[in-house]
């Protein structure tokens, strides 16, 4: 088990967490690719009581997903960074924290991948592009 923090880009929504670094995932889906404007998401799976919230609440939107599953998609009401993802039923206790505001992200690699047959078929060459580093 590993401690973390985070919040969103702006600091309004922010929290803290208790989560297993084994439960870091990708997903390609394209509503994760709509929500995001990327080709996937990251997310770290995580039980609801192992989450606290130390900053403001989140703003929920209901997203109907690709396998008629309801999702709730939590952001920041003032910058709209996706925090994190949760469920209903039997899927409410498991959420989801998107990586990209997790404050020790760079110790988080993800372990396996989901909705890959939705992948953008570049992704994995992007070691051919050229790049910089800082910019």
């Amino acid at each position: 088990m590993m401690r973390i923090d985070g919040r969103c880009h702006c600091g309004h929504v922010a929290y803290e967490a208790e989560i297993d670094p084994e439960q870091v995932g990708i997903c390609h889906c394209t509503d994760c690719q709509t929500l995001t404007g990327s080709p996937f998401r990251v997310t770290v799976l995580a039980r609801r009581e192992a989450i606290r919230l130390t900053g403001h609440e989140p703003k929920i939107y209901v997203k109907t997903g690709d396998n008629g599953r309801r999702r709730f998609q939590h952001f920041c009401p003032e910058c709209g960074s996706p925090v994190f993802t949760s469920g209903e039923g039997a899927d409410a206790e498991e959420w989801g924290i998107r990586w990209g505001g997790i404050r020790q992200r760079d110790q988080l690699a993800p372990k396996r991948q989901i909705w890959c047959r939705s992948a953008v078929p570049w992704i994995h060459h992007l070691e051919d592009l050229p790049g910089k580093l800082g910019g």
